[in-house]
C-alpha cells in the first residue's frame, strides 16, 4: 500500500511539472502569437479617417462650388470635409488645432479657391503658431498678392498667370516647400472655373490622395521658379563658362 501511495505520489509530481513546463511554453509563445497583429501596418480606411481636409470658398459662397464637388469625392474615399467661407478662416484654425490636440485628426491639409486661397498663408501661420503640422496646403487662383510664414509641408499654388491669379512668395520666416504652379494652358480653366475643372479637380484630389495614401504626386505643369531654385539653375552654367574662357 505504501508502495502504491509513493508511486502515485511521483506521478502527480511528474504530472505537475510537465503541465508548468507546458504553460511556460504556452506563455513564451503569446508575444510571438500577438506581434503579427501589433504590427500589422495602418490600413488606407484607417489613414483616411484620421485625416482632415478643410476647405475655403472665396466670395459670397457661390463662386467656390466646384469645392463641394472636390469633397464629396474625398467624403466617398472616407476623408472627413469641412467646407467653409474665407471669413472665417481663423475659426477654422482653432477647431483644426483642437481636433488635431484630441488626436481625432493627424493629418490636416487645406483648399481654398480666389479670396479663400487668399486667406490660405493666414491659416497657415496660425496653425503654426498653435504648433500644430500642415501636411499639404492647396491654393486656387489667389486673386491677391500674398506671402508665406509658418510651416507646412507642402504648399501648392495653381494660379492662371494671364487672369486674376498671382504666384505666392515666400517670406523669410517659411518652412516648407512651395510650388507655383501656372495653369493657364489647361483647356477651360479660368478664375471663376478653376476649381469646376474637370482636370484641376483631378489634380487637386491627386495631391491629396499622395498624403493620405501615399500614392504618387500628380505631375504638374510649368512651375515658377523660386528665388533660390533660379539661382541654383543657373550658376552650373555660369561656372563651366568661366572655366572655359579661362582654359
Amino acid at each position: 500500500m505504501n508502495a502504491y501511495r509513493g508511486h502515485t505520489g511521483q506521478v502527480g509530481r511528474h504530472l505537475s511539472s510537465l503541465l508548468r513546463a507546458i504553460a511556460t511554453a504556452l506563455l513564451l509563445l503569446l508575444p510571438i502569437v500577438a506581434s503579427p497583429a501589433q504590427a500589422a501596418p495602418e490600413t488606407a480606411a484607417a489613414r483616411a479617417s484620421t485625416a482632415h481636409v478643410y476647405m475655403l470658398r472665396g466670395v459670397l459662397n457661390v463662386f467656390s462650388l466646384g469645392l463641394d464637388q472636390i469633397a464629396a469625392r474625398l467624403q466617398a474615399q472616407g476623408i472627413q470635409v469641412t467646407i467653409s467661407n474665407y471669413v472665417f478662416w481663423s475659426s477654422l484654425a482653432s477647431d483644426a488645432a483642437a481636433e488635431y490636440r484630441s488626436g481625432k485628426t493627424k493629418t490636416i491639409i487645406l483648399v481654398g479657391h480666389s479670396s479663400g486661397a487668399t486667406s490660405l498663408p493666414d491659416m497657415v501661420a496660425r496653425l503654426d503658431q498653435l504648433g500644430v503640422p500642415v501636411k499639404l496646403a492647396i491654393g486656387l487662383d489667389s486673386v491677391f498678392h500674398t506671402s508665406l510664414s509658418g510651416r507646412v509641408g507642402r504648399y501648392v499654388n495653381f494660379y492662371v498667370a494671364n487672369g486674376a491669379g498671382t504666384a505666392v512668395e515666400r517670406s523669410r520666416g517659411f518652412q516648407g516647400t512651395l510650388e507655383n504652379v501656372n495653369v493657364q494652358s489647361v483647356p477651360g480653366v479660368g478664375h471663376l472655373t478653376i476649381d469646376k475643372n474637370e482636370v484641376m479637380q483631378q489634380k487637386v484630389i491627386g495631391e491629396i490622395d499622395a498624403v493620405v495614401f501615399g500614392r504618387p504626386s500628380p505631375a504638374a505643369p510649368t512651375k515658377r521658379r523660386q528665388p533660390s531654385e533660379a539661382s541654383a539653375a543657373t550658376a552650373a552654367p555660369r561656372a563651366a563658362s568661366a572655366a572655359a574662357a579661362r582654359n
